[in-house]
């Protein structure tokens, strides 16, 4: 009798709990999450020398941060340090570092989620964010090794996300974007048969958006909109079907006017 009375009681209490965070996601859908405040907040960004990664540091720069940049082209690097002085960061801090190499990580500063991650969950306060792609969400063609990396990823702070969550670790934050191809010169050449549901994302738009999505603390960010109706689809549709969408948007031959380009270090 009491094991079906702790039974009972473990129900309702979920069944209550999910209505709970049912009715809240309905309504910060409809009233935007107020954003956060995060000057003086220390912000560590990689491959901040160029790119996606220069945006988002100015756009923190905007907001008062204290801006830790890596990047392991120095020239670039030292480029978006004066402007992010000049956009108003609180402090900035410009590290030169190839974060492929796990030496040259602990060699300038000591932080990677393994070593970071304890100070966090110490001062259970933090935010981390992972910049995915789509192509972490589904298989695309000609780009078999970005996927996996991508994928991996998405997995890494997903886990990690939830480590802190069976710990009770509310203070820390987890933010995985997935956006669709962006106009950063990493995928020239690329095209979309679609460009009103699957726009080739302009970077400063890009920027913009990823840094309100963190600073509401959403958890999963997708962009464009498009993409979460697809990875909606894509759970219940026969394999056939969802090929033939992929194949009907041309999204298998996105890849056929990719130009690669050299790295410059």
């Amino acid at each position: 009798m009491s094991f079906n009375l702790q039974s009972s009681k473990k129900l309702f209490i979920f069944l209550g709990k999910s209505l709970f965070t049912l009715l809240e996601a309905m309504i910060f859908a409809l009233l935007p999450k107020q954003q956060k405040n995060v000057a003086g907040e220390i912000v560590l960004i990689t491959g901040a020398g160029s790119g996606l990664g220069r945006l988002l540091a100015l756009q923190f720069a905007g907001r008062g941060s204290v801006l830790v940049l890596w990047d392991v082209n120095k020239e670039g690097n030292e480029e978006t340090y004066r402007m992010a002085q000049e956009a108003g960061a609180a402090r900035v801090h410009a590290y030169t570092c190839d974060c492929s190499q796990k030496e040259e990580v602990y060699r300038v500063a000591d932080q990677t989620y393994k070593a970071f991650l304890p100070a966090m969950i110490a001062n259970d306060h933090g935010h981390l964010v992972c910049i995915s792609s789509s192509a972490g969400l589904v298989g695309v063609n000609g780009l078999a090794d970005y996927c996996a990396s991508k994928f991996a990823a998405f997995g890494l702070a997903e886990s990690v996300f939830v480590e802190t969550f069976v710990q009770n670790q509310k203070g820390i934050k987890t933010t995985i974007v997935c956006p669709f191809f962006i106009k950063t010169g990493m995928f020239e050449g690329c095209t979309t048969a679609c460009p009103s549901l699957l726009p080739i994302l302009e970077p400063e738009y890009a920027a913009e958006k990823i840094v309100e999505a963190i600073l509401q603390e959403k958890m999963y960010f997708y962009m464009p909109k498009f993409i979460y109706f697809l990875m909606f689809l894509k759970s219940f549709l026969p394999l056939k079907t969802a090929l033939l969408i992929g194949d009907y948007l041309d999204i298998f031959h996105a890849m056929d006017g990719f130009l690669e380009r050299k790295k410059k270090l």
